[in-house]
C-alpha cells in the first residue's frame, strides 16, 4: 500500500490547537464533514461558542479551517481511535444519492453507521446523533396530523433508501443495550430543502405536479440550516430521542399549487403506481413506485420534543417551497429522471406530460403512430 497523500498526513497529525482555551462545552466529531449538510454543521459548530472542539471525519479535507480534520473511510475500525476524546458523535457519513447502485448504497449506509456506533463505544464517547427522514413514519392515508415523535415507524422498504433509513433506526434502538452507556439520538427531518437532490424535491422539477386520484398530500419543509440547529440542540443535549424536526405545520396540495404555479395532473392510483413501477423495473427512472406514497398520503411531524426544549424553526413552510422553486428552476424532470436541455425541449414539442406518465404516454403515442405509418 502507498504512503498518504502528504495533505492526509498533515491532516491526521494535525494538533489539537483549533481547541478554544478554557472552553467546557463537548468536543464533537462530525462524519461527513467535508460536503453536504456535514459540512454546514461543521462550521456551524465550529463557531459555537459553546463547543470546545471539532474534529471533522471525512474521506477528503474539507473547507472549515477551525476543525481537526481526520482523513478515512467511517468504515474503517481505525476510526475508534479517531474518537479518543470526542464527547459527542454526529453521524452524518451517508449515501443518498438517487444514482448510486442500491446494493452499493445500502452497504455503506448500515456498514458505516455499525461502525460509527460500536467505534464510539470503544472510544468511550458519551452520544451519538443519528440522521434519518421523517419518512421512516410512513406515507400513510389513515396518519395522524401531525405525526408525535413516538408514533410507529410504519414505513416499508420501498422507497429510495428509506430501508437503509429503517435499518439505522433498528441499529440506533439496539446501541444502548449492546453498549450500556451510549446514548443514541435520532433526528428525522421532513422534506429536507437546500442544495440536496431527492425524489421528492424532483416533484418541483416537472411541468405539472402529478396528483393520484383520492390521494390526500400534505406537504411539510425542512431547510437544511434548521436541520442543523435541531442537530446542534441535540449536540448539547438540549433535546433527546427520537426527534422530528420541520417547519410549523404543513401546506394541502392546493395551497402548493398555487404558490408554486405548477398546475396539477391527476392519474387514477392504479396508472400512476403501475407505471411507476414498470418504469423503474426498466432502467428509465431512478425512483421506485415507492416514493409515490410520500406524495400521495401525509407522513406531517409534530416536532414537539425539540419544541418543548424551546427549538423553533426559522423558516416557514411557503419559505422553503419558494427557495425550492428557485433552486430547480431551469431543470426538467420527466418521471423522475431528470433531462437536459435538448431531451426537455424534444419533451415539450412531443406534448411529453409529466412525471410518471410523460415519458410513458410519449413512448406509447409514438409506438401507435409507427403501427398506422
Amino acid at each position: 500500500m502507498s504512503s498518504p497523500d502528504p495533505q492526509v498526513r498533515a491532516a491526521r497529525n494535525q494538533s489539537t490547537s483549533s481547541e478554544r482555551p478554557g472552553a467546557r462545552g463537548p468536543v464533537v466529531a462530525v462524519t461527513g464533514a467535508a460536503s453536504g449538510i456535514g459540512a454546514l454543521l461543521t462550521a456551524r459548530l465550529a463557531a459555537s461558542e459553546e463547543i470546545r472542539q471539532v474534529v471533522a471525519i471525512d474521506e477528503r479535507r474539507g473547507e472549515c479551517a477551525e476543525a481537526r480534520w481526520q482523513i478515512l473511510d467511517v468504515r474503517d475500525p481505525a476510526i475508534a481511535e479517531r474518537l479518543r476524546g470526542v464527547d459527542v458523535v454526529v453521524h452524518l457519513a451517508l449515501d443518498l444519492d438517487l444514482e448510486t447502485d442500491a446494493a452499493a448504497r445500502t452497504a455503506y449506509n448500515v456498514r458505516g453507521t455499525q461502525t460509527v456506533l460500536t467505534a464510539a463505544a470503544a472510544a468511550g464517547v458519551r452520544r451519538v446523533v443519528l440522521c434519518t427522514s421523517a419518512m421512516v413514519y410512513g406515507a400513510l392515508p389513515d396518519n395522524e396530523l401531525p405525526l408525535s415523535e413516538d408514533a410507529e415507524l410504519r414505513a416499508t422498504a420501498e422507497a429510495t433508501a428509506v430501508g437503509d433509513l429503517l435499518e439505522i433506526e433498528r441499529l440506533a434502538r439496539r446501541a444502548p443495550r449492546a453498549h450500556p452507556g451510549l446514548n443514541v439520538t435520532v433526528v428525522r427531518p421532513a422534506v429536507l430543502v437546500g442544495g440536496v437532490d431527492t425524489a421528492l424535491t424532483r416533484y418541483f422539477e416537472s411541468p405539472r405536479l402529478l396528483v393520484v386520484a383520492g390521494s390526500r398530500p400534505a406537504w411539510q419543509f425542512c431547510h437544511v440550516d434548521d436541520l442543523c440547529g435541531a442537530l446542534e440542540y441535540a449536540v448539547l443535549e438540549k433535546a433527546d430521542g427520537e426527534l422530528a424536526v420541520g417547519c410549523d405545520g404543513w401546506l394541502e396540495q392546493e395551497e402548493v399549487e398555487e404558490l408554486s404555479g405548477i398546475r396539477r395532473m391527476e392519474l387514477p392510483s392504479a396508472v400512476a403506481l403501475g407505471a411507476a413501477a414498470r418504469l423503474h423495473r426498466i432502467g428509465l427512472t431512478p425512483s421506485p413506485a415507492g416514493d409515490l406514497a410520500y406524495t400521495m398520503y401525509p407522513w406531517v411531524v409534530s416536532g414537539s420534543r425539540l419544541h418543548d426544549a424551546g427549538w423553533r424553526p426559522k423558516y416557514t413552510n411557503e419559505e422553503v417551497l419558494a427557495e425550492l422553486l428557485d433552486e430547480v428552476a431551469g431543470r426538467h424532470t420527466v418521471a423522475g429522471r431528470r433531462l437536459g436541455r435538448k431531451d426537455a425541449t424534444a419533451a415539450g414539442a412531443a406534448g411529453a406530460t409529466v412525471a410518471l406518465l410523460g415519458a410513458a404516454a410519449v413512448v406509447r403515442r409514438a409506438r401507435k403512430a409507427r403501427r398506422r405509418i
